[in-house]
């Protein structure tokens, strides 16, 4: 559940003029574009990160995702996910939307990126050549109000539940990364989830 009060922040952080990072399938730069014409239509391929942060007693960091939201507004999600700016490291861009996000810091390590479509309705969509990261922070949400409506700590076996039960109240792109973090890659998730 959401806390209220001086953790509360009310930032605007994410412009619809904000430029995006165009790559080909190999994640090399092709261009730029504005966040709102890359996410018209069937959506334009363009660089993004998603980032699941544990806290040390083995729980993941949710997101709803504000209701002012273009796409999946109110939808539940991974901890942060976002786009590195023109110029901007991936590292770089990760930590600085966690901030500016979530309003914590946290030890962040790449684990894969992977390339995802996903139509929200007809005028609009995901298409990303995304980076997926785990990491850990024991540091209490202070959440933007501009892009999160509620989050939780949640355990990975009561999410696993969720997402049988309920998974129309998740983002696309974060059921089809648990899901590989879940199978594929259930050794390292180990290290974060004890």
């Amino acid at each position: 559940m959401v806390k209220t009060g001086a953790s509360e922040r009310d930032e605007t952080v994410s412009f619809d003029d904000e430029e995006l990072i165009l790559v080909d399938d190999e994640d090399q730069e092709l261009g730029y574009l504005s966040k709102a014409k890359c996410h018209e239509g069937d959506g334009v391929l363009h660089r993004a990160f998603s980032l699941f942060v544990f806290n040390r007693d083995g729980e993941l960091l949710l997101q709803q995702r504000a209701a002012g939201k273009r796409l999946w507004p109110l939808y539940w999600s991974n901890s942060c996910c976002s786009h590195p700016r023109r110029g901007e490291r991936m590292a770089e861009a990760a930590h600085r939307r966690l901030w500016q996000e979530v309003g914590i810091e946290a030890e962040l390590d790449y684990l894969y990126k992977f390339r995802y479509q996903a139509q929200f309705d007809p005028d609009g969509a995901e298409h990303e050549l995304c980076w997926v990261y785990l990491g850990i922070s024991d540091e209490e949400p202070r959440p933007n109000r501009q892009e999160i409506a509620d989050w939780c700590w949640i355990s990975p076996t009561r999410l696993d539940a969720e997402l049988v039960t309920q998974a129309e109240r998740y983002t696309p792109w974060f059921k089809m990364e648990w899901k590989r973090l879940r199978n594929e890659f259930a050794n390292k998730l180990k290290r974060y989830t004890r």
